[in-house]
Formats: structure tokens, C-alpha cells, sequence
């Protein structure tokens, strides 16, 4: 446990114009992820997980997509999203950063040497 610095943060390319970076303890993580490649025409599939998530907006705007209901948000709006509740993003602007919260841990996210 300690400081991370954003810029020393491992870096994973999910796929073009999607990175994420992690830092985590025994039992939250918060993830970074820095889109590069809205607008989006549709939404991403929606998926589930069995972990409470709260996203932040840091930067740019999506419409976030909760159980099938829509809301546009910007830099500074927060969702609260319940275990294994659909949901997905579409992205408004070029540029997005969200800061997403797990509890538990999303073991899925972490290499095999980083898992327990």
C-alpha cells in the first residue's frame, strides 16, 4: 500500500483508444479508465458483476446506462451501481476519464501474479 502516481501507473491497453490503471487494497480498488476514441454512435454491450461499483466522471460525458435506463453525465456526476445490475456507457465526447470504485476486489482485473 502507498502513494501511486498516475504517470507511474502500469498502464493496460483494453483496446484501441481504452487504457485503465489499478490500485487496489485487501478488500476496494479503484480503477482509472481513460477512453481516447468517443464519440460513440451506440453503447457498449451492457454487462454485470457481482461487485458494487461507483463510477465518477473526471473528465468528458457518456450517457451511463443503468438497467436499461439512460442518464447523460459530465465531469463531476457519480452513479451508484448495485451488484449484478446491468449496465454500460456510451460515450458523448472524444476524450472520457472515469474513476470506477469495487468492492470486493475485481480479481478479474489483476494479473496472475498479482492475484491471492
Amino acid at each position: 500500500m502507498g502513494v501511486i502516481r498516475y504517470q507511474e501507473a502500469e498502464a493496460e491497453i483494453l483496446r484501441n483508444g481504452v487504457e485503465r490503471r489499478l490500485g487496489y487494497t485487501d478488500h476496494l480498488m479503484m480503477v482509472i479508465v481513460d477512453f481516447s476514441n468517443g464519440p460513440q454512435a451506440h453503447p457498449d454491450p451492457q454487462h454485470s458483476h457481482t461487485h458494487e461499483q461507483i463510477t465518477y466522471v473526471a473528465e468528458g460525458e457518456i450517457i451511463f446506462i443503468l438497467d436499461g435506463v439512460p442518464t447523460r453525465l459530465a465531469a463531476g456526476d457519480m452513479v451508484l451501481v448495485p451488484a449484478n445490475q446491468p449496465h454500460t456507457i456510451q460515450l458523448l465526447t472524444e476524450q472520457v476519464r472515469l474513476l470506477d470504485c469495487f468492492t470486493p476486489v475485481r480479481e478479474d482485473f489483476l494479473k496472475p501474479d498479482q492475484q491471492k
